[in-house]
């Protein structure tokens, strides 16, 4: 599975961006699609995760609230609205696939994007 996330970019607080990360190769099985971030200086935190049939959404607490998972099956797609941005979602933004259901661990990921990076000035 390739992917391409998209949509960073510059956002004063309190603003809005969605990230899109498109999916190619082997999409024909059911794979958990996630987003992961990291700021300068620290480790790739998880931020949200799908489940193939979108019933299984989880969150990290930071984020909880003021974003929103969400996945187009039928253009092997998944999104990340993130609103009400604050200068500590400052990071570049990966997603993540694997087949099977969704974990918050990064080391449970077989594939990644090339990363989107999300500044928020103050």
């Amino acid at each position: 599975v390739q992917l391409q996330a998209s949509g960073g970019g510059l956002v004063q607080a309190g603003g809005s961006l969605r990230l899109s990360c498109a999916a190619s190769g082997r999409t024909s099985s059911a794979y958990a699609m996630s987003w992961f971030r990291q700021a300068p200086g620290k480790e790739r935190e998880f931020v949200a995760t799908v489940s193939w049939s979108g019933a299984i959404i989880r969150y990290a607490d930071s984020v909880k609230g003021r974003s929103t998972i969400s996945r187009d099956n039928a253009k092997n797609t998944v999104y990340l609205q993130m609103n009400s941005l604050k200068p500590e979602d400052t990071a570049v933004y990966y997603c993540a696939a694997r087949y099977g259901s969704g974990s918050t661990l990064r080391h449970d990921y077989d594939y990644w994007g090339q990363g989107t990076l999300v500044t928020v000035s103050s």
